[in-house]
């Protein structure tokens, strides 16, 4: 980073290099849309690369970075909620075809995936940005909570009660990924409704 601030051309591709896996895997899990989160990383890549200069060495390079990234996520998902965005065409035929599919029999793997992954995207979008943001960091990328706490810019303790707050509205949409068998009857102990 000192290196870039003192105009050396090829710096900022060295830092972009190495740290664009990661920083994508948080924009794509913060956006859950491929395009909006690629906007989103470029976004802050392009306020990285102008802010530079003013990088003062108190956080890692890294935290830096990613908090620059839930910033620019942050910004569109706003954006977002002023403007709500319509599916398009090729989305809504992706959607039925995966219906169809699951209906058929056929590809009930990737179907029931893509049902999972739009179940949580759909839950996660309920949330409060707030706490889909600490549980993004923390649950989905994996980050301690001491490090999602850097990036937030909060305290630890913030963090953690924004992950419990988020995981406690988020069970009762998403149970049935955890237990996706038949009903058990409770007072029999066996499945399926009660002979009696």
């Amino acid at each position: 980073m000192s290196r870039h601030a003192q105009g050396d051309e090829q710096a900022f591709a060295v830092l972009v290099r190495r740290h664009r896996e990661r920083l994508w895997a948080v924009a794509i899990r913060m956006m859950g849309e491929p395009e909006e989160a690629s906007d989103a990383l470029q976004d802050a890549f392009l306020s990285a690369f102008r802010a530079a200069d003013r990088f003062r060495g108190d956080a890692q390079v890294t935290t830096w970075l990613h908090r620059i990234v839930v910033n620019a996520c942050h910004d569109r998902l706003r954006r977002r909620k002023v403007r709500p965005a319509t599916p398009t065409e090729d989305e809504t035929l992706d959607v039925i075809s995966n219906e169809r599919l699951s209906r058929s029999g056929g590809g009930h793997d990737h179907a029931a995936q893509t049902e999972a992954r739009l179940d949580v995207h759909a839950a996660l979008e309920l949330l409060p940005l707030d706490q889909r943001m600490a549980l993004t960091l923390v649950d989905m990328l994996g980050y301690r909570v001491d490090e999602a706490a850097e990036i937030l810019e909060v305290a630890s303790g913030t963090v953690k009660s924004r992950c419990a707050r988020g995981r406690a509205k988020l069970l009762p949409s998403l149970a049935h990924l955890r237990n996706p068998g038949p009903p058990r009857d409770v007072t029999s102990g066996r499945g399926g409704a009660n002979p009696s």
